[in-house]
């Protein structure tokens, strides 16, 4: 299952157009469905998380035997968050093949866990990095450190 499996990592805020960003991010989908990938997992965070949730499930119109896993890292992980930002996620979690919950209260490292599941059950992981900080950066060393192929968009 891990050579059909691919995760997503990307930050809450969307630096370029996000038009094209999810044009990208379609291009790279559909290239990776032909090959062979059906799994496509992602941390349910806000931004390119959410971005990619919403781009696999319009693509399941075309392609029906793709699934999108939400993996999260605690059952309350939209606590804080904005209301629109809410009813997005609960939106796109109606529509997850799996979700997949590591933890039911917050904890320190909680998100690195997350980030290490996703990348320890995919062969490929879509990376949209900007910056060296932060759990994007994280969580691609991560993957690079692992042997994944990586595609920055």
């Amino acid at each position: 299952m891990k050579n059909k499996t691919c995760c997503f990592t990307g930050h809450r805020t969307i630096y370029d157009n996000e038009k094209d960003l999810r044009n990208k991010t379609v291009s790279v989908v559909k290239t990776l469905i032909n090959s062979g990938y059906v799994f496509f997992g992602t941390g349910g965070a806000r931004g390119f998380d959410l971005l990619a949730a919403e781009v696999i499930i319009s693509m399941k119109k075309r392609y029906p035997h793709i699934k999108l896993i939400f993996v999260l890292p605690f059952k309350e992980h939209t606590k804080g968050w904005k209301k629109d930002d809410i009813i997005l996620y609960k939106k796109l979690e109606k529509y997850a093949d799996k979700v997949r919950v590591l933890s039911d209260e917050y904890y320190d490292g909680c998100m690195q866990k997350r980030n290490r599941h996703l990348v320890d059950n995919s062969s490929i992981c879509i990376a949209y990095k900007r910056k060296n900080s932060g759990g994007t950066a994280y969580t691609s060393d991560y993957a690079e450190k692992m042997g994944l192929k990586i595609i920055y968009l």
